[in-house]
């Protein structure tokens, strides 16, 4: 049964309503949430309702319940770690009555992955340069960009001889304006450009060349899956970002032609133990 109503008390514990409640009845209990949230300033929803209690540890009760029955919530918190990432956190949780549930909401779970929305920052033509020689890219590469922008990385690797180039964006206009730039460079017959999610690309393992500038919450996400999807020998090259305690196989430090530092990293896919 799903709770569609949220109060506030005004002592900061939320009330998880349900429309068309009866009064309460003797034989009745409430349940109580107690939610971790890795920000103090999470957005924090409930069955899609926002909920105003602050704080990393927020206590939610619900109106008295029947005993014997089980109640489902979905939880959705959208967490901003910096001013680029954007991570919405689903959790979906059982409560019964008399009962108190602790739902962990601090880290990623892989069985119920975070989703990430990374503002667009464009890398310099130089610096994108520089990636694709660090990542070797030759005539037999196939080369993905997560989260493509404008189509520039995959673009120059195409040009460097690359035998396709694949990017990969959630934003429409991002990917119209990727494709317009891989007509205007003559390399469209070499580059496919997709709207989609860089987190559930279905053929990442015809990769040979991974390239990207997305974050560290990102990558974090993604390495899981760049480990289990990606051939032995495949390269992935990062502007900026590294990807926690995988450390990178090389990293140059770059000045860029405006005179900002700048750092690249590669890493290679080790053979499957």
């Amino acid at each position: 049964m799903l709770h569609r109503r949220i109060c506030s008390t005004i002592v900061c514990v939320s009330c998880l309503g349900l429309a068309g409640l009866a009064l309460a009845q003797d034989d009745k209990k409430v349940a109580k949430l107690k939610v971790l949230l890795p920000e103090e300033d999470a957005v924090l929803t409930i069955e899609g309702m926002p909920t105003k209690a602050p704080g990393k540890l927020r206590v939610f009760e619900s109106p008295p319940l029947e005993a014997g029955k089980t109640y489902s919530y979905t939880l959705v918190a959208v967490i901003k770690p910096n001013n680029y990432t954007t991570i919405t956190r689903t959790r979906k949780v059982q409560v019964a009555a008399g009962k108190e549930v602790e739902v962990d909401m601090q880290q990623n779970d892989k069985d119920h992955p975070d989703e990430a929305v990374i503002r667009y920052v464009p890398t310099p033509p130089d610096i994108v340069d520089a990636m694709v020689k660090l990542a070797g890219v030759g005539k037999d590469d196939i080369v993905y960009d997560l989260g493509c922008g404008d189509g520039r990385l995959v673009i120059a690797a195409v040009k460097a001889g690359a035998k396709k180039g694949i990017g990969v964006d959630l934003d429409k206009e991002r990917v119209k304006e990727s494709k317009e730039n891989a007509q205007k460079e003559g390399v469209a017959d070499k580059v496919e450009i997709r709207e989609g999610d860089a987190l559930k690309v279905k053929d990442l393992s015809d990769a040979t060349v991974i390239l990207l500038y997305m974050g560290n919450e990102f990558d974090l996400l993604l390495r899981p899956i760049l480990e289990k999807e990606l051939k032995p020998g495949t390269r992935i090259v990062s502007h900026r970002f590294t990807m926690g305690d995988w450390k990178p196989e090389k990293t140059e430090k770059l000045t860029g032609k405006d005179g900002d530092q700048y750092l690249i990293h590669l890493w290679k896919i080790e053979k499957k133990k």
